[in-house]
């Protein structure tokens, strides 16, 4: 197979990319043809990726079409952009950077740059870190780019990343966005040249404060950043001897670094948010919890939770909650089980006891009783709800935001709710005793109640309550329902394919869901047999993940259950007993949705098992 350089990597199809330019600057560049793409697609070929028939058709309509080869191998013969990548890569024996667009570039180093120029060349320096620095380009064995590279940066050891042509284009792309005004790669760069006509000595707070309109920009487009990737949550953890404050976003449940503030404004980053919380900027010695209502535009607005931490060296650490205005979600659309959804519809229309949702923070337990609520919401009931804070807003509940700093905590709204005529009354958490008692009592009279817990399953959410001191023989009649829940990674539907497992994988599953009750699910081990992965895309970041998938266990107070509670029984004969009556643990709910091609087994047992 004879096939030109420059074909693949960027240049004029049938030309070799440095063949001309060699000669005009004494040879350099000049390289044998064949090279680069006959490694690359043979490559390709020996993992299956494509055919040869194919790449030998490929590369003759790249020279007949005038399209370079590898916008027709991602095209037309829908070659992933991993493999192709990783096959660059394999050549090139350097790191494969796809297209991200969380990445911040170092604003800095493209001033003496013109992204015309870096467009053409498909080059581009994406950060620094001291004395070195990371470049992403084409074509990593290309003298000519090299010693363009080494002109613009002199002194400095280059690292070299490879990219394919399409990547580096949207890098650049993003780069001419991220030298707008407003972006944070715009900002960062700023402040960098601010730091080299400020004194060194002061390395603590620098020149600029918390009011210095950078620094207002920098936070807003940090928190405007974060609701635009879908964060639940921004984490500022500064660090000492100068080392650049992080700058962290939890997507999807895991954290990501997703860019660096220079250490001299860490504390003018976090005094800046706590002027946006009302807190007190000149008290760092303990923590402090405050909100933010911030608006994005002109139709929509987030309301955000704050909370400060003193840490080591006189900082702070300031961690940020999401909390977007959304509407409630119907049950249906939750993943439920069809014997669970079931199950809790009709626990909903039931006149009194008591409904609790449990689990970790942030695994959704609000969204569920919001869904729940939702379900019974009509004129005929009057719904109160106490919460903190209120993320779900809907027509028809009487909604109250308690304040425990003004003595409006969740036991003083219960007992006004009491006496206001509910027919239905959520309560955002039971954190107490009182409470507890309170809501329990609240059951036992005539009223609907729906909470939540930090539990760890639904049968030792009885051992807590019992635990706090509540009458066992209240709590067992009162308990319609326990409901523990998590959220596991959801497997990316644009990237999601079968796989025949190994017979290993298929003994775990197996031993995860218990040997005696998987049988019940009538699978056996077979040829024909699939599981389900993320092959990982663009959409996804290639992770292979994309959004999470609730996980349930309901327990439902049987007879034997209830004389199990009232004779304060062991967590493990309760749960070896609501097992034995058909209730589905965690795991084995994350079982049957990996069996369903919804996650992993891994994922499951990341989050439910102990």
């Amino acid at each position: 197979m004879t096939v030109e350089t420059g074909i693949l990597v960027g240049g004029t199809p049938g030309k070799t990319e440095g063949s001309e330019g060699s000669s005009k600057k004494g040879g350099r560049g000049s390289r044998p043809s064949r090279t680069i793409e006959q490694n690359v697609l043979d490559a390709l070929v020996y993992r299956g990726i494509i055919s040869q028939a194919d790449v030998l058709v490929a590369v003759d309509d790249s020279k007949a079409s005038n399209l370079d080869l590898e916008t027709l191998l991602l095209d037309r013969y829908r070659v992933p952009k991993q493999a192709l990548g990783s096959a660059l890569s394999d050549f090139y024996q350097c790191p494969y950077l796809p297209y991200d667009e969380r990445t911040v570039i170092d604003a800095d180093l493209l001033k003496t740059l013109n992204l015309d120029y870096l467009k053409k060349n498909l080059w581009l320096p994406i950060a620094r870190r001291g004395a070195l620095i990371d470049v992403l380009t084409s074509d990593p064995h290309d003298l000519d780019k090299g010693w363009d590279v080494r002109r613009s940066f002199p002194g400095v050891t280059i690292r070299y990343a490879v990219g394919l042509r399409r990547d580096i284009e949207q890098f650049l792309h993003l780069a001419r966005g991220q030298g707008t005004s407003g972006s944070i790669g715009a900002i960062l760069g700023e402040l960098i040249n601010e730091i080299h006509l400020e004194p060194v000595s002061d390395s603590v707070s620098g020149a600029i404060d918390e009011n210095d309109s950078a620094i207002v920009r920098l936070t807003n487009q940090v928190i405007a950043e974060a609701d635009r990737l879908g964060a639940s949550d921004i984490h500022i953890e500064p660090y000492e001897d100068r080392k650049d404050t992080a700058v962290r976003l939890r997507i999807d449940g895991t954290c990501f670094t997703y860019t660096g503030i220079p250490a001299a404004y860490r504390r003018a980053v976090v005094s800046r948010i706590k002027i946006m919380a009302n807190l007190d900027i000149a008290e760092r010695r303990k923590p402090q919890d405050g909100k933010i209502r911030y608006r994005l535009a002109k139709d929509r607005e987030i309301e955000l939770r704050v909370a400060t931490l003193p840490t080591s060296g006189q900082d702070e650490d300031v961690v940020l909650r999401l909390l977007t205005a959304k509407q409630p979600m119907p049950l249906e659309a939750m993943d439920f089980h069809h014997d669970t959804v079931q199950a809790i519809q009709a626990m909903a229309e039931k006149p009194y006891g008591m409904i609790l949702c449990v689990g970790p923070t942030g695994s959704g337990k609000t969204t569920t009783l919001h869904a729940i609520l939702k379900q019974i919401n009509t004129d005929e009931r009057k719904i109160w709800t106490a919460e903190d804070p209120i993320e779900i807003t809907q027509d028809g509940l009487r909604q109250v935001q308690v304040h425990p700093k003004i003595g409006l905590t969740f036991a003083t709204a219960m007992r006004a709710f009491l006496r206001a005529d509910p027919d239905v009354i959520m309560i955002g958490e039971m954190r107490d005793k009182e409470t507890a008692d309170i809501a329990i009592e609240a059951s036992l009279t005539g009223h609907l109640l729906l909470s939540t817990l930090h539990t760890n399953s639904a049968v030792e959410t009885v051992t807590r309550l019992l635990d706090l001191g509540c009458d066992s023989f209240n709590f067992a009649d009162a308990m319609l329902g326990v409901l523990a829940q998590r959220l596991c990674k959801r497997i990316c539907a644009q990237c999601k394919e079968a796989y025949h497992p190994t017979r290993q994988e298929y003994d775990e599953l197996v031993q995860g869901y218990g040997p005696q009750y998987w049988p019940t699910l009538g699978i056996e081990y077979c040829a024909d047999w699939s599981l389900y992965r993320g092959r990982g895309c663009e959409v996804c970041n290639r992770t292979g993940f994309k959004g999470r998938v609730p996980l349930h266990e309901l327990l439902l107070p049987s007879e034997g259950i209830k004389q199990l509670i009232q004779t304060r029984s062991r967590t493990v004969e309760m749960l070896i007993l609501a097992m034995k009556e058909g209730m589905v643990t965690l795991v084995q709910d994350g079982i049957r949705k990996a069996l369903q091609g919804f996650t992993t087994y891994r994922q499951v047992r990341a989050v439910a098992m102990k």
